[in-house]
């Protein structure tokens, strides 16, 4: 089973810049998609064999998460049933073995205006991954806009405090790992260096491969003796993210 997630950060553009040669090149069995940017009457994707789910945040052109699945799931559910949920950032589908939640975490703004919503969320999302992880195994993805370690990002140092690389959101990711789960990427390749997902617009940043490791496949340990492999595809152009991928054993 291969799964696929991706920040295209607005949908609509991405498909212009080749989402859909893409899309089909990687056949993904379940393909999750972050920042759609759009709003239900704005798209209509071909995507012939898939379940279309989405997830339209009220305010257009922002946030939102769709997933796109061969398998017709059991149920879907969109969001926390919570306040934050008008920015369409949660989608859980529950399969026969496994519940998916496809995760567009909010950034914690340049100058961390956001950090305390931010980490009330995670508070949040973590008891909401926990109790569904009792039911079922959990496979959590998507943009969740931290890099962990330094590792996990070019220039650690100078990064120290801002945004996606402050000790509360990184601890928050520490806290998510301690819980029962895995990073699936750092399983399969723990001293991996310049493995980055994200990459500012500026001038040659991603020719340089200055970037951050921040879209995340993480699973429940339960899940561990499946896990086949797990990918970065940063030469798939589109977005300011690239595809991240896991593959899995099928029962």
């Amino acid at each position: 089973m291969k799964l696929i997630s991706w920040n295209v950060n607005g949908i609509r553009a991405c498909v212009k810049k080749g989402f859909l040669d893409y899309f089909h090149q990687v056949n993904a069995d379940i393909f999750c998609l972050q920042e759609t940017k759009v709003q239900k009457e704005q798209i209509d994707l071909p995507l012939e064999g898939y379940y279309q789910y989405w997830n339209y945040a009220e305010k257009k052109g922002y946030s939102g998460t769709a997933v796109f699945t061969k398998e017709k799931p059991l149920s879907v559910c969109y969001g926390l049933g919570e306040e934050n949920e008008a920015e369409g950032r949660i989608l859980t589908l529950e399969f026969e073995e496994f519940h998916l939640i496809n995760v567009y975490t909010p950034n914690s703004k340049r100058d961390l205006s956001r950090l305390p919503y931010r980490l009330e969320w995670e508070e949040r999302m973590l008891d909401y991954i926990k109790e569904l992880d009792k039911k079922k195994p959990v496979i959590l993805c998507g943009d969740l806009n931290v890099a962990h370690q330094e590792i996990d990002l070019k220039n650690a140092k100078p990064n120290r405090g801002n945004s996606g690389f402050t000790i509360e959101e990184r601890g928050k990711m520490t806290d998510l790992l301690g819980a029962g789960f895995v990073d699936s990427f750092r399983y399969f390749y723990p001293d991996l260096e310049g493995a980055y997902s994200w990459w500012s617009y500026m001038s040659k940043v991603r020719e340089r491969n200055i970037g951050w490791r921040i879209d995340y496949f993480i699973v429940s340990e339960k899940l561990e003796h499946k896990l086949k492999d797990a990918a970065i595809h940063p030469y798939v152009l589109g977005s300011d993210h690239c595809p991240v991928q896991l593959e899995m054993q099928t029962p």
